[in-house]
This record gives structure tokens, C-alpha cells and sequence, in this order.
């Protein structure tokens, strides 16, 4: 299936399926090469970013975090990703949609220019693989999920922050009260819902069920996977990763990180994990390279990406589809 295209695949490309042989250190950047296009015929995977960071409440600077995550992810479309030893584009029809325009100096207007960037991919059937951005692009994506697969959906959260603290304004932008919203609007369902990697407080974590960072260090991944899975189950789910769920040692260039966290091997081996799950959309948030350190954090954000792409591919030939809207 792969058309043995010679650099820039991501313009280059007719096929949805396939890999080209690309210099790592050159060529047109997108997501593992994928071709660039705003055609969602046939798509399976609608990967796009959010380039906002107006609703940080530390360090800004992930605005810049689409580009560098794309930019580090050049290795992962060199070879098979490892451990999975398959080209997920033999299977899968990936495309990179580019990012989600919005006007950054008229802040009311973001949120819905979120939510119909979202829905305009989701009409068509694909699910959307997000990079962020801060972490408030998470909520418009939920409100649009939530319209396309009912709600409530489960949340699969990996983060050093429960982002659950009060916040009753309906036009804030702050990330850290995104999912407080979501649970009061109904978009989630905290009781089967999950948190990996926390560790920071709040007096109400709002019915979340909690696997914090200490819990994970002595429990370890395989523990942290069948927790994860009996909470969620047979449920649609929507995965969220805050890059700031690894401790500062693997990645540093975020907003708001925080000591004490996930190790990247051990992020990556429990979303590596999750394959029994459903999980309808998915996006990385919170990469600022600004305050990265020869690219670790935004290497450590594509391998994640990576692997949920794998994830899909592995549900789409084991013949269990992406779930399909109710309202159908």
C-alpha cells in the first residue's frame, strides 16, 4: 500500500494509507508525514491543532505546541513504532487537517470557533486526535463529542492537575476548571471516569475516580491498566493527556509542572494499554517547547499520539469500528 514516494509525503501523497521514505531532517512537516488535507472522505484519523494559550494560569507558551510536536514526531514515521512492529497507515487513513483558526484577540468568540472546527470533522465519521494548545481546548472538544456520541461520555485523564476547581463563568477561559464545567453540564461521567498522574489538591475532585501519581508508583502500569479499564468498561470514552502527567525530569516544557509525576515509560505503557477501550477522541496538551530542553517534551507528546493512532489501528483490524453518533 505504500506509493515508495521520496520526500513530502505530506503534499505529495494521493493515497490515505501508506508511508514515504523522508529525511528526518528535512522536508514539508506534518503529523508522521501525513498527508495535509482538509478532505475527510474516507478518513479514519483527523489529526489538527489547537494553538491556544490564553487560558494558562502559569507559563504560556503552548501556542507553540502543535508545530513542535509535529516537528518531533519526524523519527516515529521513519521505522515501525515500536512495541507494536506495524505500520499503522497500512490500515489506517490518517490525515494531518492542519490547525483550528481562531481569533486569538476576540477571546469570547475561541470557544465556539473550537467546537465547530470539531464538529465539521466529526459530521464526517472520523475521530480527531488533538494537539494542544493549553488544556482548555479539551472542553469545546468534549461539547462536541458529547453532541456526536451522547452524553455522558467516561473522561480518561492523564494530568498533574485534576482541573476540577470551581469555576461557575460561563465564558472563563482557564485551564484548570474545564472538567468541573463538563461534569455540571453532564458531557462526563465522573463515577466512570478516571485521573492518572495527579498530584495536586483540591477539597472536591468531583467524583473522579483518582489513580494519583504516588498510587501508580507503587502499583505500577499493569495495575494502573486494569483499573482504568474495569472503571471505564464497555463505555464511550474520550482520552485527554496533559503532557505535565510526566514528571518535570521528562518534560519539561510545559505551563505548570509539577515534581513527583509519571516517568515517560510509564505514561506510554499505560496508554499502550487501554486497547480493550472504546475511546472516541483523543488529543496531547499542554506542550510549551519554549521551556523544553533538546525536545524531550515534545518527542515524549508525539510517542503518545503515536500510540493512540496504534490503539485505533489495532480496534479498526480486529473489526471493532469506531463508535457511530446515537442520534444515526
Amino acid at each position: 500500500m505504500t506509493e515508495h514516494l521520496r520526500g513530502d509525503g505530506a503534499v505529495l501523497r494521493q493515497s490515505l494509507y501508506g508511508s514515504s521514505v523522508e529525511r528526518t531532517y528535512a522536508g514539508v512537516l506534518s503529523f508522521m508525514r501525513r498527508r495535509y488535507t482538509r478532505e475527510l472522505a474516507g478518513v479514519d484519523v483527523a489529526l489538527s491543532g489547537i494553538p491556544l494559550d490564553l487560558a494558562t494560569t502559569f507559563r504560556s507558551g503552548a501556542r507553540f505546541g502543535p508545530s513542535a510536536v509535529r516537528a518531533a514526531s519526524v523519527q516515529l514515521a521513519e521505522l515501525k513504532p515500536y512495541p507494536w512492529g506495524f505500520d499503522p497507515f497500512d490500515d489506517l487513513a490518517v490525515i494531518d487537517y492542519g490547525d483550528c483558526w481562531f481569533d486569538g484577540h476576540r477571546p469570547a468568540t475561541i470557544k465556539p470557533a473550537i467546537i465547530e472546527h470539531a464538529r465539521t470533522i466529526l459530521r464526517s465519521d472520523a475521530r480527531m486526535l488533538t494537539l494542544g494548545g493549553d488544556h482548555f481546548v479539551t472542553y469545546p472538544l468534549l461539547i462536541a463529542h458529547a453532541e456526536k456520541y451522547g452524553a455522558p461520555l467516561s473522561l480518561i485523564h492523564f494530568d498533574a492537575h485534576c482541573d476540577t476547581w470551581p469555576d461557575d463563568e460561563p465564558d472563563s477561559l482557564n485551564h484548570g476548571t474545564m472538567f468541573y464545567k463538563a461534569i455540571k453540564e453532564g458531557l462526563i461521567d465522573p463515577s466512570s471516569s478516571v485521573q492518572i498522574g495527579i498530584r495536586t489538591w483540591n477539597d472536591d475532585f468531583m467524583g473522579m475516580h483518582l489513580l494519583d501519581a504516588p498510587w501508580i508508583h507503587e502499583h505500577g502500569a499493569r495495575a494502573a491498566i486494569d483499573r482504568i479499564v474495569d472503571i471505564v468498561g464497555a463505555r464511550r470514552a474520550y482520552l485527554t493527556f496533559d503532557i505535565d502527567c510526566l514528571d518535570p525530569a521528562f518534560a519539561p516544557g510545559t505551563g505548570t509542572p509539577v515534581a513527583g509525576g509519571l516517568s515517560s515509560a510509564q505514561a506510554l505503557a499505560i496508554v499502550r494499554g487501554l486497547d480493550a477501550l472504546d475511546i472516541v477522541g483523543a488529543d496531547v496538551v499542554e506542550v510549551a517547547p519554549a521551556y523544553d530542553h533538546a525536545d524531550i517534551t515534545a518527542i515524549a507528546a508525539a510517542h503518545v499520539a503515536c500510540d493512540l493512532l496504534c490503539l485505533w489501528r489495532q480496534r479498526k483490524v480486529r473489526g471493532q469500528p469506531a463508535a457511530q453518533s446515537p442520534h444515526k
